[in-house]
């Protein structure tokens, strides 16, 4: 099948499949006398495997590990799962770090009043006048005491 095909089986673009070829996660692709690509049900059996793992956020060459992996049918499943869990802890480390800059957006977004006035707390931290608010921990009430007859506070 041309290129054009390969894409459409696989999902994954011409540009992208022309890319996988550079990189070295497809062999490159067979010529016509024309010089036109041509790929087997095997390449786009590939190609799909390779979009899966980008599509879970794999780098290209953890990809190329797992491609080897999979293609190796004597391979310990101990490799793949160690490829994958370091792949969570580094998903786990982008998601809190996110949650972080989440966290302090919303803060100032709380912080900005939002009207005509030109006072921007957003703008101001942006531009390193203030810094930058910090979550304050929740005040503690003190010890509850309870006599006959009082409610709880």
């Amino acid at each position: 099948m041309n290129i054009g095909a390969a894409a459409r089986a696989s999902g994954v673009s011409e540009r992208m499949i022309r890319h996988y070829e550079k990189l070295g996660l497809l062999a490159p692709a067979a010529r016509t006398a024309a010089g036109y690509r041509t790929y087997t049900a095997g390449d786009v059996h590939v190609l799909r495997f390779v979009r899966r793992a980008r599509d879970l956020g794999f780098p290209v060459a953890d990809i190329a590990r797992l491609l080897a992996l999979w293609q190796d049918r004597s391979r310990a499943s101990a490799e793949v799962k160690r490829l994958a869990a370091g792949h969570i802890a580094e998903l786990d480390a982008r998601i809190a770090s996110l949650s972080a800059m989440r966290d302090a957006l919303a803060r100032l977004a709380a912080a900005c009043c939002g009207d005509a006035r030109p006072d921007c707390p957003i703008l101001d931290e942006l531009a390193g006048d203030t810094p930058l608010p910090q979550p304050r921990p929740p005040e503690d009430p003190g010890p509850v005491t309870r006599t006959p007859g009082s409610r709880r506070r």
